[in-house]
């Protein structure tokens, strides 16, 4: 198997070796429509759903047989990337990343109508970290300062509408603070910032920021589920260390071109279940942080419209504001 990257794009070839059976690994049949799988990002590489989707990328090229290209497709909190893959045609053989849970200001193309659902990738936590040297002790003291002097402070996340803008604006309707969201095309993009003090907090996924919270760049001042995330076992949640009560996590599913045949999705879904159980992978969403994902095709619509109905009240409030400059 040969890995490489050009211009953005992963491309994962299997030769001839690769297009028969590894050992350790089923080979489910998948008669894809396509002569390969484009397997979509909406955000720039770097962060946790192109980190994820990498691992089950190669995975899976390595289970079916067919060639996989990880294809970065950035902009407009991963709208565009949306947009792209809604208007293939079966016959492209488009597979796209959707994190969740994501608002948009304009409708845009959403799983179960303009996209076929195929699985649930990963859920687990975010981080709110700040630049290690200027930290202030604790997420009640930034928030403190951040009431008194709130020109002062803002923070990160990958884009408008993301899940890390939500989980921000929740902390400021519970905290009673306005510090200002600046949105990335990106959590890669949000680290190089924060960890290099150009803006004073960021709230991403751990896979980007663990690293750079290990090589003492970053502080981590809390996670945003209620339980602590194992990689930072003394770091504590919202709920700990402000506010009982406070809970947000980010999840990543997988989706498909409009029109492919719901047999040959099935059959993805069950070669993604055993990536999902991979060795690879696993190691993958511990170091994230996350839980591996899994069930069928109904379970993920099922998972998507529960957590939007969470979300809802927050949105309600007009507490997020959405442009369409994303």
């Amino acid at each position: 198997m040969k890995f490489a990257i050009r211009s953005g794009v992963a491309w994962l070839a299997l030769g001839c070796v690769g297009m028969m059976p590894l050992s350790g690994y089923a080979q489910p049949s998948l008669p894809w429509p396509a002569k390969q799988i484009t397997w979509v990002v909406g955000f720039v590489p770097g962060g946790t759903a192109d980190v994820l989707t990498r691992v089950a990328a190669q995975d899976l090229a390595s289970r079916t047989g067919l060639n996989v290209v990880v294809e970065n497709k950035p902009g407009a909190s991963g709208a565009i990337a949306l947009q792209q893959v809604a208007r293939s045609k079966a016959g492209d053989g488009y597979l796209i990343t959707v994190p969740g849970p994501l608002i948009y200001p304009t409708p845009q193309p959403a799983i179960g109508k303009e996209l076929a659902p195929v699985m649930l990738m990963a859920q687990g936590p975010m981080v709110i970290v700040g630049p290690s040297q200027r930290a202030l002790p604790a997420l009640r003291d930034v928030l403190a300062d951040a009431r008194q002097r709130p020109e002062s402070w803002s923070y990160g996340s990958s884009g408008n509408g993301t899940s890390q803008h939500l989980a921000g604006e929740l902390l400021n309707q519970y905290a009673g603070t306005h510090i200002m969201h600046i949105p990335y095309k990106g959590g890669g993009q949000a680290v190089s910032d924060v960890a290099g003090g150009q803006i004073p907090l960021a709230i991403l996924g751990s896979a980007p920021v663990l690293p750079q919270i290990k090589a003492g760049k970053l502080k981590a001042y809390a996670v945003t589920t209620s339980v602590r995330l194992d990689a930072l076992p003394d770091v504590p949640t919202v709920a700990e260390a402000a506010f009982p009560g406070y809970d947000a996590s980010q999840w990543f599913s997988v989706a498909a071109s409009p029109g492919i045949d719901a047999a040959v999705l099935d059959r993805l879904n069950a070669a993604l279940q055993q990536t999902m159980r991979s060795q690879a992978f696993q190691a993958a969403v511990n170091n994230a942080g996350m839980v591996a994902g899994g069930g069928s095709r109904d379970d993920l619509q099922k998972f998507i419209a529960e957590d939007t109905a969470k979300w809802q009240k927050l949105l309600d409030s007009g507490a997020v504001k959405l442009t369409d400059g994303q």
